[in-house]
């Protein structure tokens, strides 16, 4: 990922986050896949950042959100999406749109629990956070070689620092707030 002067790419998850949020707290509406999958996007150079510990991660994510960008051009909502799949009755096959938003949400989840550990830690090293977000989020999906591969990448991962600098950050977008989990805006 590049580092464009002035760019915050932490910020613009945020702000896309927070509007999904709005609309699922509103109760009014369905969400629709088009912005979701925007959303989501944004999250890919995260993965990017991360180095080779992540490069599977990244590559099977960009997949998965992409093939529900491409969803977006013919259905609406999210639950449409899961509708259709289960009337199709195709919700485990692989390359459902159903699995990829699973595999989306694991994505999410996985930076969410990444950012939490960021925060909770001391010192530079992100071969901890890391290493518990993998083993809470994509450990328990994954086979033993898959884990020994990934165990091995964790050497290779900037230290936060070097994190943030890709991210053009100075690390006070990552302090805790009141009642949140971190604040990235």
């Amino acid at each position: 990922m590049a580092n464009t002067e002035g760019e915050k790419p932490l910020r613009k998850i945020a702000e896309a986050f927070k509007d999904l949020a709005a609309v699922v707290n509103s109760e009014t509406l369905e969400l629709e896949v088009g912005p979701f999958s925007h959303a989501c996007s944004l999250i890919s150079p995260l993965f990017g950042c991360l180095g080779i510990a992540f490069k599977f991660a990244e590559l099977d994510y960009v997949a998965k959100v992409g093939d529900l960008a491409e969803a977006s051009k013919s259905i609406a909502t999210l639950q449409a999406l899961v509708d259709r799949d289960v009337e199709s009755n195709c919700v485990r096959n692989a390359g459902s749109h159903t699995r990829n938003l699973l595999r989306v949400k694991r994505g999410i989840d996985m930076v969410r629990v990444l950012f939490e550990q960021i925060i909770a830690s001391e010192g530079n090293s992100l071969k901890d956070p890391a290493s518990t977000a993998y083993a809470q989020v994509f450990a328990p999906h994954h086979g033993w070689a898959i884990r020994k591969a990934v165990a091995a990448g964790m050497y290779a991962l900037p230290t936060k620092a070097q994190l943030l600098k890709k991210l053009n950050e100075d690390g006070k977008c990552m302090k805790p707030q009141h009642g949140l989990r971190w604040k990235t805006i």
